[in-house]
């Protein structure tokens, strides 16, 4: 067991008092359980076990836990490793009590990825990590005396009772980081970048691109920091790549300040911008397609801050467009936050994009005199179509909690994180018109990301924890009857939750308003 564990354990009574929502806008959904433990979650992925059942593991200012889900609907804590296991050396004290000052923790993992085969976790550590900056260089000590290191854990999950970290690899980058080739390799990518990287020789000014690690001894990892991918994705200018999800065909799309572009990492296939064809590798990715979004959906001229993004294809795609199998659609999140009064309404929505003419290179050549965008097919945003942000509504102009986050996809139906706008859930057949068919909103939650397996739904929630859902017969009915549902307006008491936590987390400066800190 874990330093950390039994704590955790022992106070787990306490927390279950505040387990079930005074209140909550729900459709179609039904809440099964509350992990309030897990206060802070970022990220849940899963692992699945030959003699056992499926664990869940969830990430988050705490560190990482591991769940058994043999009971699906009510996970039971396993193991964990903490912050006190995830401290370095020169690392301040570790606090996780808001009372006595700014949190100073792991940070922050998002989208955390698994290696099925070899049972491991892949924990990215931001510079942000226990009182980090992003303005400061790595072992350059800011004022409260941090680090500011980034890099990746190497954590061994064979026994997911016995968590195991095994290594920590040090990086130029530290936000994310994703399996490519089979998880032999990694992408590691963000955040905004140092004083120093901005400048000559790196020119990093938009934020930093990705490192490739070498994961094929787990531990004995071997990073490439000065062969950076994915360079130039501003319109010409490197800026932040923020993410990458690989699609069922192995191309890994990299979404950040600028859009979203897919390359090869495997294989011999014909690379537009040199116009033959090469051998791609994770350190010379092959162009495939992908580009930034208009004015019109993110309200820049620069082609948006794709967050994350998936495109469906083949046999796993919705069948209701013969465009999603062909692979020619794109799903994407713009994080960006505007004033709360405009609650999504001009930026950090859900888009469907066509890719259809991005095949030539096209995001590669674009430039601030030339730039080149996707077409939009659809869009969804809780503003307008229903009541959670009326016009004229009493709301805590600090409280701009509204942007599209992390999805989940199976098949045609989305589930989709929108911070203090809860989960919605999604039906994307049509691409032209995603219908919301559930939504869960508590009055005192702020959502990160949810999670579809295995007929549950998993959320991150910053302040509720982890919260265990399950689709009702409502939700059958409204998907197959094309009805779209709508949510109400705010209670009173969830527009009180939302201005006290406007004082509570404010998007970090460094990245343009992107990315929510504790302050």
């Amino acid at each position: 067991m874990s330093r950390g564990l039994r704590a955790a354990l022992g106070v787990v009574g306490a927390l279950l008092v505040f387990a079930t929502p005074a209140g909550a806008a729900s459709k179609n959904v039904k809440l099964q359980d509350n992990l309030p433990e897990a206060k802070y979650a970022t990220a849940i992925n899963f692992l699945q076990y030959k003699h056992s059942a499926d664990v869940m593991l969830v990430t988050g200012r705490f560190g990482l836990k591991s769940y058994s889900l043999r009971d699906p609907a009510h996970p039971r804590l396993l193991d964990a490793i903490d912050n006190e296991d995830l401290r370095l050396p020169g690392d301040p004290p570790t606090n996780l009590d808001e009372s006595k000052g700014p949190l100073s923790t792991f940070w922050q993992n998002e989208d955390m990825d698994v290696d099925q085969d070899r049972k491991l976790a892949l924990i990215s550590r931001d510079p942000r990590s226990y009182l980090g900056t992003t303005s400061d260089d790595p072992g350059q000590p800011n004022s409260t005396g941090a680090t500011n290191i980034a890099g990746v854990y190497i954590v061994d999950a064979k026994d997911p009772g016995h968590l195991k970290l095994l290594t920590f690899q040090p990086l130029p980058t530290g936000h994310t980081t994703t399996c490519i080739n089979g998880c032999r390799w990694l992408w590691t990518g963000g955040p905004a970048s140092t004083t120093t990287q901005k400048q000559p020789p790196l020119s990093w000014v938009g934020g930093r691109p990705l490192i490739v690690t070498d994961l094929r001894d787990p531990r004995h990892p071997h990073a490439y920091p000065k062969q950076p991918v994915d360079l130039f994705r501003r319109d010409g200018e490197t800026a932040y790549s923020h993410d990458v999800q690989v699609d069922d065909m192995g191309i890994a799309w990299v979404s950040g300040d600028g859009g979203t572009r897919g390359y090869w990492t495997d294989g011999r296939h014909y690379d537009p911008i040199e116009g033959s064809r090469r051998t791609a590798t994770p350190l010379d990715p092959v162009p495939y397609g992908g580009g930034g979004l208009p004015e019109s959906i993110t309200n820049d001229k620069v082609g948006g801050f794709e967050h994350n993004a998936w495109r469906p294809v083949g046999k796993n795609a919705p069948r209701g467009d013969k465009r999603y199998r062909k692979g020619e659609l794109l799903l994407a999140t713009e994080e960006d936050f505007g004033p709360a009064a405009e609650g999504c309404s001009k930026q950090g929505m859900f888009s469907i994009s066509s890719l259809t003419d991005s095949y030539d290179g096209d995001a590669w050549r674009s430039t601030a005199a030339n730039p080149y965008r996707l077409k939009v097919v659809g869009t969804w945003n809780p503003f307008g179509k229903e009541g959670s942000r009326p016009v004229g509504a009493p709301i805590d102009p600090e409280a701009d909690f509204c942007s599209a986050h992390y999805f989940d996809v199976d098949g045609p139906v989305v589930s989709y994180a929108w911070y203090g706008e809860g989960t919605r859930f999604l039906d994307i057949n049509d691409p032209a018109n995603p219908r919301q068919f559930a939504y869960w909103r508590p009055d005192d939650g702020i959502v990160w990301a949810s999670y579809l397996h295995r007929g549950y739904v998993y959320t991150a929630d910053h302040v509720r924890g982890v919260d265990v859902l399950k689709f009702t017969k409502g939700a059958v009915s409204a998907r197959h009857g094309r009805r779209a549902v709508v949510a109400p307006a705010p209670s009173a008491r969830h527009r009180a939750f939302m201005s006290r936590w406007a004082w509570r987390l404010k998007a970090d400066p460094a990245t343009g308003g992107i990315c929510y800190l504790a302050i």
